[in-house]
């Protein structure tokens, strides 16, 4: 059996790579399959060099599309018409998809037109925000998938809601866990402490990148003065997406009080997640990894996809209300049984290969 899987954003290379490892251990058992990965280049990211996957125990791709920095349409486009060439030449029996960016899109739709298998990891994840391009990206995806690979159950019930039963890709739907649990048991043992000069015991990691954030100045100066704030209490480390760091250099923000730092490999932020003691974020992947690592977190943003983490009490959502931030600061009510099954067992990829050997 040959699948191949196409990426598109460092995220889902570690998410895949859990995965990776259950197929090359299967090869290794004496299992026929063999995946062929295809990075289509949509997030440039200066740390995915040699040493990243090696560090990682990744696959480095076999092909790379370098398709990146333009519009949605055109990106989307462009992927379609390059990963179709690819298609063409290694003849997969399925395609392996991961999350909702515009690579997952692209691979879904160039599968579907030359009627090869799709399966999609991540599927049925809903944010009930059309205004995120992450959002139709999910849905288009999990519409014309056959596989759908749900990490929660709010999931499956979410594509079950929408009749999958009744769609004519002759859909099944899977409760498999969550392959990012998977990797964070694999990657912690290899945590790498980042240079931060006079890093306190007791800190608070911040991420913000969503657009919706961050170029809105409104939104982004109330998250921005309520972190400020907060950082006359608390240590507040902020890696800086370009984007953001862009952003504030444009506007006029003061984040003297702030700990600002480059963007970080993923072993440095699984280091600085296992050693904060509080998670804020508009990132969708850090708001579970926040829970992985037993972290209260405060999500900025309006709503989640991960539900289920705002219904446990575990996460809150303060979007980019400054008040509502500090309240949610201050008030210290969450959740501690982090014993809670909402993720599955860290064998997700387990499940997701052994579906992958019969459907395909």
């Amino acid at each position: 059996m040959k699948i191949v899987t196409i990426l598109g954003a460092r995220p889902q290379f570690i998410k895949a790579g859990t995965v990776s490892r259950e197929v090359r251990a299967r090869n290794a058992a004496g299992e026929n399959i063999q995946e062929v990965i295809v990075h289509t280049g949509q997030h440039y990211d200066a740390n995915m060099s040699d040493i990243f996957f090696a560090q990682m125990q990744i696959p480095k791709p076999d092909h790379f599309l370098g398709i990146s920095g333009i519009g949605h349409g055109a990106m989307t486009g462009q992927m379609i018409e390059k990963i179709e060439a690819v298609l063409l030449q290694e003849r997969p029996d399925l395609v392996l998809v991961y999350g909702d960016t515009n690579s997952t899109l692209a691979g879904a739709l160039a599968a579907v037109k030359l009627d090869i298998g799709l399966a999609h990891v991540e599927a049925g994840l809903r944010s009930f925000n059309l205004q995120m391009p992450e959002e139709v990206n999910r849905i288009l995806t999990d519409r014309i998938s056959q596989l759908l690979f749900c990490p929660t159950r709010a999931a499956v019930d979410n594509l079950h809601n929408e009749g999958c039963d009744k769609w004519q890709t002759g859909a099944r739907v899977f409760l498999t866990g969550d392959v990012m649990y998977d990797g964070v048991l694999f990657y912690r043992q290899y945590a790498r402490r980042p240079q931060i000069p006079d890093l306190a015991q007791d800190f608070i990691l911040c991420t913000l990148h969503r657009q919706e954030n961050t170029d809105d100045p409104r939104r982004l100066g109330q998250i921005i003065e309520a972190l400020t704030e907060i950082a006359r209490e608390r240590q507040v480390i902020l890696p800086l997406h370009p984007r953001t760091r862009q952003k504030l250099e444009q506007g006029d923000f003061d984040t003297t009080t702030l700990i600002l730092i480059e963007p970080q490999g993923y072993l440095n932020m699984v280091w600085l997640l296992d050693h904060c003691s509080l998670v804020m974020t508009d990132s969708g992947g850090l708001q579970k990894e926040a829970f992985f690592f037993a972290r209260p977190c405060i999500t900025l943003r309006d709503e989640t996809e991960w539900i289920e983490l705002v219904e446990g009490g575990f996460n809150r959502l303060a979007g980019a209300d400054r008040a509502r931030i500090l309240d949610l600061y201050r008030e210290s009510d969450f959740a501690t049984d982090y014993e809670v099954d909402l993720y599955g067992d860290g064998h997700a990829s387990r499940e997701i290969v052994t579906e992958l050997l019969r459907g395909g």
